[in-house]
């Protein structure tokens, strides 16, 4: 389906009905085109993971419409406060404590959820209409953030493709972690570590050992 030329209703009354049924939809968002799919559907969970062929142990993001929404996932959390008013919706995946009514599938048993907020207008419709979405980028070279006729070949199988050409940032999401007192960068992408340091003062950032070799 090509959201450029349907209206915002059919696409995501298209997109409700594959999701409600259990079914997995490709969309894009602001960074890459994703696979998601009904967090409780495990079946489709387990597809997900099939077609990507993606380890056990490492966990989708689970992506939602608005900052409040993202906000419920962190009740009491001053660095979510934080991060809801400054950074999304944005470019970043948000490390925050897993709540215990989150699918352990979806976090693949971990203690931390990650959150997506999408500063893209047609993927938060689609969140609107159809709840959060356990999801995953769809790494085809070129396709992950391009889109394209020739390129369909190399997706994951789903049960619906959105297409809405390039996508708005042409690198990956930044994953900033927020489970503790103080933020800590895990990736660095479109939101670079200064600014995070402007946002939430002082951050812990990835050390790389230097090895001597003798």
């Amino acid at each position: 389906m090509d959201a450029r030329r349907e209206t915002l209703q059919r696409v995501v009354d298209e997109v409700a009905d594959v999701i409600f049924a259990g079914g997995t939809v490709i969309f894009p968002t602001d960074t890459s085109y994703a696979i998601g799919c009904d967090p409780f559907a495990t079946r489709a969970v387990d597809r997900i993971y099939a077609a990507k062929g993606r380890p056990d142990e490492r966990p989708l993001t689970l992506h939602v419409a608005t900052p409040a929404e993202f906000l419920e996932y962190a009740p009491g959390s001053t660095l979510a406060q934080v991060a809801a008013k400054r950074l999304l919706p944005g470019p970043v995946i948000l490390l925050v404590r897993k709540p215990e009514f989150v699918a352990h599938d979806v976090a693949a048993a971990l203690q931390t959820l990650a959150l997506r907020v999408p500063d893209e207008p047609l993927a938060r419709a689609i969140l609107e209409r159809c709840g959060p979405l356990a999801a995953t980028t769809v790494n085809a070279p070129g396709v992950a953030r391009y889109g394209g006729e020739g390129e369909r070949s190399m997706l994951p199988g789903a049960d619906l493709l959105v297409e809405n050409g390039p996508t708005h940032y042409a690198s990956e999401s930044t994953i900033v972690d927020i489970t503790g007192a103080q933020a800590r960068l895990i990736r660095e992408g479109i939101v670079k570590a200064q600014r995070l340091v402007e946002l939430f003062g002082p951050i812990e950032r990835p050390t790389v050992k230097v090895r001597t070799h003798v």
